[in-house]
């Protein structure tokens, strides 16, 4: 059997269970044209049967005045994700820390990898960030985790997906302009 689980997400590029609540996450990637700094890509908890507004609405229920026909009853139905990642930032990869392998700080919460802006004069994305959780829920501003794909207004590297390693306390990083696999781990003294 098969069903809808939830709609209305423009595009979901990753998908996470969040370990201590086994909620389902997503990161998604927004409509473009719509300037450079909307629509905010996204980090939410998938709700089962839930409406995210694509095509009618945005963040919630902020009208998309492109679309025809109109459809005030769907924007109604729309909820707000979680979590704004910023404007175009093209976030591709999620993964959430098991443990404390590469340090307290980094013991709970999301790893988002950062594909990057295509669509704006000031790039944004080209990173891993990092959200802290509490109680499966994000609980601070994205710290920035891995950078340095940026060197004098290009890219040298465009992150895609992350995965944590809980047996070594690492973050794999896929990377597809220098088409590698970064492999980010705490220096053992």
């Amino acid at each position: 059997m098969h069903r809808t689980y939830a709609s209305g997400i423009r595009n979901p590029t990753a998908l996470a269970v969040e370990p201590q609540t086994r909620r389902l996450w997503a990161v998604v990637n927004e409509r473009d044209e719509l300037g450079p700094q909307l629509v905010p890509d996204y980090m939410t908890a998938v709700r089962p049967g839930a409406f995210y507004g694509w095509p009618y609405s945005y963040w919630g229920q902020n009208v998309d005045p492109r679309v025809r026909p109109q459809q005030p009853d769907m924007v109604r139905r729309a909820i707000r994700p979680d979590y704004a990642l910023g404007s175009h930032v093209a976030a591709l990869g999620i993964s959430f820390a098991t443990g404390a392998g590469l340090g307290p700080a980094y013991a709970q919460g999301a790893f988002v990898g950062q594909h990057g802006s295509w669509n704006r004069q000031d790039l944004a994305g080209y990173k891993v960030v990092f959200i802290p959780f509490a109680n499966g829920r994000p609980a601070g501003k994205p710290q920035d985790f891995l950078t340095g794909f940026i060197k004098d207004g290009h890219a040298r590297g465009r992150p895609v997906g992350v995965s944590y390693d809980p047996v070594h306390g690492a973050l794999l990083v896929a990377d597809d302009l220098s088409n590698s696999v970064w492999r980010i781990a705490p220096t053992r003294r």
